[in-house]
């Protein structure tokens, strides 16, 4: 097949860059969350200060592996190199891994309420998304 039939089309870029605005969003949240002050949590009320000072180190790492992992998949997947899914599927793990904590283990859906649910609900569809959109882009040819 030439280079010509294998071309992405509009609909690859779009769903490439909002993917890679989402992780990044993803990443400054992971920041703000590792770098966050004692005045910074002391501001928050008690509830989520409870929560955020008992995540474990497993946690906190399994959310980096997810955030940058995300976002190192959807560089990848803009580059269309076919490693954006084993490093999609590496970032799945580390979500799987931190919203079966957040959901399971930590109060946190009594802190946030349905939102405790319905966005690590999101962000687990999101990943999963992205894992099979770089698997059907790679069977595609678009990745190489």
């Amino acid at each position: 097949m030439s280079k010509a039939t294998n071309k992405p089309g509009i609909d690859f870029w779009i769903i490439g860059i909002v993917a890679l605005v989402w992780n990044l969003m993803g990443v400054f949240a992971y920041l703000l969350q590792a770098y966050m002050t004692e005045e910074d949590l002391m501001a928050m009320p008690v509830a989520e200060q409870a929560l955020y000072v008992n995540i474990p180190a497993w946690v906190t790492g399994a959310y980096a592996i997810a955030v940058f992992g995300g976002t190192l998949g959807c560089i990848l997947l803009l580059i269309r190199k076919k490693l954006a899914a084993t490093v999609f599927l590496i970032s799945l793990v580390g979500i799987v891994m931190q919203m079966s904590y957040n959901i399971f283990m930590s109060k946190a859906t009594e802190v946030y309420g349905p939102g405790g649910i319905t966005m690590p609900a999101m962000i687990l569809l999101i990943g999963i998304f992205l894992l099979w959109y770089a698997k059907k882009k790679t069977a595609a040819g678009i990745l190489s």
